[in-house]
């Protein structure tokens, strides 16, 4: 299919939207090129409940957040991934309610740092976050009127996960994949590898709906997610194509690839070409004089 992406999408800052039975989404006012209108916070359950995402150090939506729990008792807090924008409330919202901190684990790269290299995704980690339980692929967490499986689904991050709520159909697939763009993959802390792995894994799925980190609901996963694999390959024939056009920079090939995307987002779309240039150098299709790095020089193998 071809791929659509869907931007309507009201936030209703400030309250919870009953977006499934049972399920509440709370949207942060936190909009950027990169969060879309905000983070998503997922409400699970009636009595006893989970929350999934609990989003940035926030007052007004830990305020609003537990204006929707409304002084039922919070058994679980599930993180997605430790990028801010997720997971540094979880701290604060455990210590108002008690709650269990789970998640696949703490921050970490997707690979080590090469020589010399700096993550220029540092600010963005909440390499403070340790969850109070880890969570093996398959996990099982079982609540009141709730079960909720962990999917691992790494590439945005090395630690992303999806949380199936069992019985349901229903997915909350974080920052792998989201109705209103694609999800960013930027090395060291991404890999494209991962990424495409996992979407491969969510594609065998029989999900109805997916309920994403940021914006709406994916209503048609698998053949969005299949049109998805396409753009990501699309988008790798264009960077090889550059490669053997003669482009040797990760700059000058933005410039080419990304001429009609927002300037803002020029830098994170560098990123993204060199997690297609690093699985293009691992698969042997291009070569570059060291280790594949955002200042490096890229040949094609002929």
């Amino acid at each position: 299919m071809a791929l659509k992406f869907d931007t309507s999408f009201d936030p209703h800052y400030g309250q919870g939207v009953s977006v499934a039975p049972d399920v509440l989404r709370v949207t942060v006012r936190n909009p950027s090129p990169f969060t879309f209108h905000g983070t998503n916070s997922y409400v699970v359950g009636r009595d006893t409940l989970a929350v999934i995402d609990p989003g940035p150090d926030d007052d007004a939506h830990l305020q609003t957040l537990l204006d929707v729990i409304a002084g039922r008792p919070v058994s679980h807090v599930f993180v997605s991934h430790t990028h801010r924008d997720h997971s540094p409330l979880a701290a604060r919202l455990k210590q108002r309610t008690g709650a269990l901190v789970v998640a696949e684990g703490p921050h970490r790269p997707a690979r080590p740092l090469h020589v010399g290299e700096t993550n220029a995704l540092d600010a963005s980690a909440d390499t403070a976050f340790v969850p109070d339980t880890a969570l093996p692929d398959g996990t099982l967490v079982a609540g009141d009127g709730w079960a909720i499986r962990t999917v691992l689904t790494p590439g945005h991050t090395a630690n992303h996960a999806a949380f199936a709520l069992e019985g349901t159909g229903i997915l909350f697939s974080a920052d792998h994949v989201m109705a209103w763009a694609t999800s960013i993959v930027a090395p060291p802390d991404g890999a494209m590898a991962d990424y495409m792995a996992s979407l491969d894994r969510l594609i065998e799925r029989d999900d109805r709906m997916l309920l994403p980190g940021h914006g709406g609901p994916v209503t048609a996963p698998r053949a969005f997610m299949r049109g998805l694999k396409t753009h990501r390959k699309m988008r790798e024939r264009a960077i090889l194509e550059r490669v053997r056009a003669g482009d040797r920079r990760v700059p000058d090939m933005v410039k080419a690839i990304y001429r009609d995307t927002d300037p803002r987002l020029h830098g994170a779309a560098g990123l993204s070409v060199l997690a297609h240039l690093e699985d293009l150098v691992a698969r042997g299709m291009v070569s570059t004089d060291a280790a594949p790095a955002i200042d490096g020089i890229f040949t094609p193998v002929r």
